[in-house]
C-alpha cells in the first residue's frame, strides 16, 4: 500500500486489520498514556478484540464514513491519526490522533495530520474539518492550534470519561481557510 513519508524516520502508513499483533502490543506500551483523555484502545486488551477495532476501521473505510492510518517510527508503530467521522456528501469530517509517550514531542501528529487535512479538502472536497478535544489535552489542543484551526468553542460537561465529566473543545477549519493558510506558507518559503 502507501507510506508517506513525515521525515526523522517517521511514515504514515495504513493501520489494517492484519496489524492486529503490533497494534496491541503499540496500545500495551501507551494504554494509560493515550487513555488519558479518550476511550481509544481502552478496550483492546487482546488480539481478538484490537483486531475487532482495525476492521472496525477497515469497514468503515470500505464504507466512506471513516478511516485509520498508523504512525511508525523507526519502524514501529506508535500511534496513529483517523478520521472517526467522514461525510464526504456533506463536505464534513472530524479527525483525531493518539501516541504512545515515546513518540510524543516530535511534531508527528502535526505532520501526519496535515497529509490527512490535505487529501479531505483537495482530493475528496470536504470544506470542514473538525477537532474534539477535551480541554484538559493540552497536547492535543496545542496540535489544533499549529494546524492554524478556529477554536469555535465549548461543549460544557459533555464527555463523561472515567468517571469525570470533560469539556469537549470543538476546533474547525474550513477548506478556504486550509488553502489560504498553504498558499500563504508557499509565499512564504521563497
Amino acid at each position: 500500500m502507501y507510506a508517506i513519508s513525515l521525515g526523522d524516520d517517521a511514515e504514515l502508513r495504513p493501520l489494517e486489520p492484519w496489524h492486529a499483533e503490533e497494534f496491541l502490543a503499540h496500545l500495551d506500551r501507551g494504554r494509560e498514556f493515550i487513555g488519558q483523555y479518550i476511550p481509544f484502545g481502552t478496550t483492546e486488551t487482546d488480539l481478538l478484540s484490537a483486531r475487532a477495532k482495525l476492521q472496525l476501521y477497515a469497514d468503515k473505510r470500505a464504507a466512506d464514513t471513516g478511516s485509520l492510518h498508523g504512525l511508525w517510527l523507526d519502524g514501529r508503530l506508535v500511534g496513529g491519526v483517523l478520521f472517526p467521522n467522514f461525510d464526504a456528501a456533506n463536505g464534513t469530517c472530524e479527525v483525531g490522533c493518539w501516541l504512545e509517550p515515546a513518540a510524543t514531542g516530535r511534531g508527528l501528529v502535526t505532520r501526519a495530520m496535515r497529509v490527512l487535512i490535505d487529501w479531505a479538502v483537495e482530493q475528496r472536497g470536504i470544506h470542514r474539518v473538525e477537532w474534539v478535544a477535551a480541554s484538559g489535552n493540552q497536547p492535543s489542543l496545542n496540535v489544533a492550534r499549529r494546524l492554524g484551526l478556529t477554536r469555535d468553542g465549548v461543549r460544557r460537561a459533555a464527555h463523561h470519561y472515567r468517571g469525570v465529566r470533560h469539556d469537549l473543545e470543538v476546533w474547525s477549519v474550513l477548506a478556504p481557510e486550509w488553502r489560504d493558510a498553504h498558499a500563504r506558507a508557499a509565499h512564504n518559503d521563497h
